[in-house]
């Protein structure tokens, strides 16, 4: 199990619990748009999914709430996700994280490739209740950064193009609700361009309807590899 200090904002902190941790792919509503992600990922060699949406398991140790995360090599990126997280005290909550994936080893094996590096995970959550009635009107943004520091839009979209929260939890748990420490990253926007690697990446969730976001910043620290 893992453990992250974590807050409610606008409450106080409140620690949450990971036992299980599920990433869901290839989670649009869009058909289109599905098949994009697709051929963006065959581009580089990563095999068509034989069935939509996908959902893996995970380790919930790789879930960080740190600045920073370490990666093998110079071929993995982010991927911005809204992030269900079921308490048992709190009920559900929202975040915002990255589903941070090794392409080289996607190439190969997608499964493996979401177990090879940390998920990270903004420190501050929203009750889903307070965004439940406008769920689809959020906006998942994510910048990368490139080696001179430059800050390059690199995904955005509302969440109306990914599959609804209750949805995606019917496919995946088959139940109406997770159970507590469960916690759930709910699928990815398109990227503007190419799948990139970048030195950093920063991730918002923004709730236009109330005027607020949750926003993580976090550095990729990519260590030597030799063959």
């Amino acid at each position: 199990m893992k453990k992250l200090s974590c807050e409610i904002e606008g409450g106080p902190p409140v620690e949450v619990s990971a036992s299980r941790l599920v990433i869901a792919g290839w989670a649009g509503r869009d058909h289109a748009e599905v098949e994009h992600h697709i051929r963006e990922l065959e581009a580089i060699g990563v095999r068509r999914p034989s069935n939509v949406p996908c959902f893996y398991e995970v380790a919930p140790a790789l879930l960080t709430t740190l600045g920073g995360i370490e990666v093998v090599g110079g071929h993995s990126s982010g991927e911005v996700e809204a992030v269900l997280i079921q308490t048992e005290a709190d009920g559900l909550l929202v975040g915002i994280g990255s589903d941070h994936t090794d392409r080289k080893v996607e190439g190969y094996d997608v499964a493996v490739s979401k177990q090879m590096c940390a998920k990270p995970l903004g420190k501050t959550l929203w009750r889903y209740a307070d965004v439940a009635a406008h769920w689809d009107a959020l906006i998942a943004r994510c910048w990368r950064f490139d080696s001179s520091g430059e800050r390059i839009l690199y995904q955005e979209g509302s969440l109306d193009r990914l599959m609804h929260p209750e949805s995606l939890i019917s496919r995946a748990f088959g139940a109406t609700s997770m159970l507590p420490e469960t916690v759930l990253f709910c699928g990815t926007q398109p990227v503007l361009g190419a799948l990139t690697p970048a030195s950093a990446y920063e991730v918002e969730l923004h709730d236009p309807v109330l005027a607020r976001s949750l926003w993580h910043r976090y550095s990729v620290d990519a260590l030597a590899h030799t063959e």
